[in-house]
């Protein structure tokens, strides 16, 4: 080989390469601006992932909130109100704690079908969409207070602890006479925790469940006391002391009713403010 066709075989190389070189610059230049614009994965934003600290509230569809409210208005509303804001036996359902931590009905709905009947509650046999509908009733009434203007519906715990304990002790055990038809550690143990708030308060100016005594005699002078449980123009029925009913013809026996209710009644018009909440007070304490 000559070094003419070594030195013209080295030079055609060079401009072979030189060429596919000058080809290749375009891709190069496409593939190092389509890089510069692909963001780079980098930490979020501080602002972006802050929390606000607050949750969103859900909205629910209009028709749902309206068939909703239909049916509450229907079925609820004597007890609860119209808007849910609380009735005169009712809670205020806009500031049930059940409510604030219900999650798609499974409080409430578990609530209206089982029903609280030592509360006066009955049960519901509403259908899925009908407890989805008073969902969504309720807790757009929920959402919804906050916004209202005017006098509170609701009471919370804490505006009934102003009184004073021991104050309110000695009223139950002297001038209140409390101690007369009541025990702490009998009929009140516990009251504390089955009743709170507002409720406990109404347990104690005017118990709504309160059992009445009864004393019947017979015509042959045999006096029976117990539980009033049954009386009419016919009839009046009792539960003695062992837990049996027994029952008489009003004709034939004596009967006097011992209504509880009256004691608290009548001690309406005694009350002085303090009294009430130092009672109240003291009532707290009976868990």
């Amino acid at each position: 080989m000559k070094w003419g066709g070594i030195f013209y075989g080295m030079k055609s190389l060079g401009l072979f390469l030189r060429w596919n070189v000058l080809q290749l610059i375009p891709l190069f230049m496409v593939l190092a601006v389509s890089a510069a614009q692909t963001p780079t994965p980098s930490a979020p934003a501080r602002s972006a992932v802050k929390k606000s600290g607050t949750v969103a509230r859900k909205s629910y569809p209009p028709a749902l909130v309206q068939s909703g409210a239909t049916l509450f208005r229907r079925d609820c509303s004597f007890c609860h109100g119209r808007d849910a804001g609380g009735g005169e036996t009712g809670p205020d359902l806009t500031r049930s704690k059940l409510v604030a931590a219900d999650v798609g009905g499974n409080k409430i709905g578990a609530l209206v079908r089982n029903g609280r009947p030592e509360k006066g509650m009955p049960r519901f046999e509403f259908s899925d969409q009908q407890i989805a509908s008073l969902v969504a009733f309720i807790h757009t009434q929920k959402n919804k207070a906050p916004t209202k203007k005017g006098g509170r519906k609701g009471v919370d715990v804490a505006d009934l602890q102003t009184g004073n304990v021991e104050a309110g002790k000695q009223y139950f055990e002297g001038a209140g006479g409390c101690a007369s038809c009541h025990s702490p550690t009998g009929d009140l143990a516990g009251i504390a925790s089955r009743y709170q708030g507002l409720e406990l308060e109404q347990q104690m100016l005017y118990p709504k469940h309160e059992k009445s005594k009864v004393t019947v005699t017979t015509g042959s002078d045999q006096t029976i006391t117990g539980t009033l449980d049954y009386l009419d123009e016919f009839t009046v029925g009792l539960i003695d002391a062992t837990g049996a009913y027994r029952s008489w013809r009003t004709r034939d026996v004596h009967y006097k009713v011992d209504a509880l209710v009256n004691a608290h009644v009548e001690q309406f018009p005694k009350y002085t403010d303090d009294d009430i909440h130092n009672l109240m007070a003291y009532l707290q304490t009976l868990r």
